[in-house]
């Protein structure tokens, strides 16, 4: 390629890349301007790109009826979060460090678990619970949805602990470092990059989730999530769009605040340990 033709590829892969970017983000832009106008301006058939007469009612009526809805949900997502950490990284340092004759079995199981769909686990976790009376509390939403965010983060992890070196695990062995003091004070801070990745999704797993929280949390209990929340504002004979618009924004933030100021470890994470068997 000529010195001439590469402005023209930089011109047209600038263009290509903005006008991508304008596709992905109007969805939310479209939310954020709906949440200032009222029900009657959003049943309207033109599609304002501004608020005409913007207000704050919306928000304050989300602040006033779901602020334990989102207390509901943060506590959901640091749950999720925590337990998926406890499985995951104990399990990934033993299928990383150690080859058993079964890993690749495990590693397979992990991998078809990714591919199952949520509708499927959460249908088959509701007969479950309802026996042993998880349904309608935290622990038993909370185990469903690290149930689902577990296998990805072994994975990830995993990956990325099979780069670590072996000689510096080999020479906390021979100063006579035990298994659990080698995983604690080694393996662990040289995969932060990795923790912390599968820690956000974790995380934005469980503060995202709707359909286990459809399946396993009544539509009127108290500790139903923001999604959930957001679909009940959409009634058969009544919705009330200006509110929804409004917790969806208020859902987006942290979750957007969180994957940028995280942004950093997610890329090395998911970059480190993609190359690694």
């Amino acid at each position: 390629m000529n010195r001439r033709q590469r402005p023209v590829t930089t011109v047209l892969a600038s263009i290509a890349a903005l006008l991508s970017l304008v596709v992905v983000l109007f969805p939310l832009y479209a939310v954020i301007i709906a949440s200032f106008q009222t029900n009657e301006q959003l049943i309207g058939a033109r599609f304002n790109f501004w608020p005409p007469d913007p207000t704050l009612d919306n928000y304050r009526e989300v602040i006033d009826v779901q602020g334990g809805h989102v207390l509901s949900t943060l506590l959901i997502a640091v749950g999720t979060a925590l337990l998926t950490l406890a499985i995951s990284l104990p399990a990934a340092h033993l299928l990383a460090r150690y080859r058993f004759r079964v890993t690749a079995i495990i590693v397979g199981g992990l991998l078809v678990a990714q591919i199952l769909p949520s509708i499927v686990i959460a249908n088959s976790l509701f007969l479950l619970y309802h026996r042993l009376d998880l349904l309608n509390t935290y622990p038993g939403l909370i185990l469903a949805d690290a149930s689902y965010a577990v296998p990805f983060a072994i994975l990830v992890v995993r990956a990325f602990m099979l780069g670590l070196p072996a000689d510096v695990l080999q020479a906390a062995e021979v100063d006579g470092a035990g298994e659990w003091r080698t995983f604690t004070s080694i393996v662990l801070p040289m995969s932060r990059s990795a923790i912390i990745t599968v820690a956000v999704f974790a995380f934005l797993n469980g503060w995202g989730d709707f359909i286990f929280a459809l399946t396993l949390l009544p539509g009127s209990s108290e500790m139903a999530p923001i999604t959930l929340s957001i679909h009940n504002y959409f009634g058969q004979f009544e919705q009330n769009l200006g509110a929804a618009m409004a917790l969806a924004v208020m859902g987006l933030l942290p979750a957007a605040m969180l994957l940028i100021a995280a942004q950093r470890y997610i890329a090395a994470g998911l970059t480190l340990g993609s190359v690694k068997g």
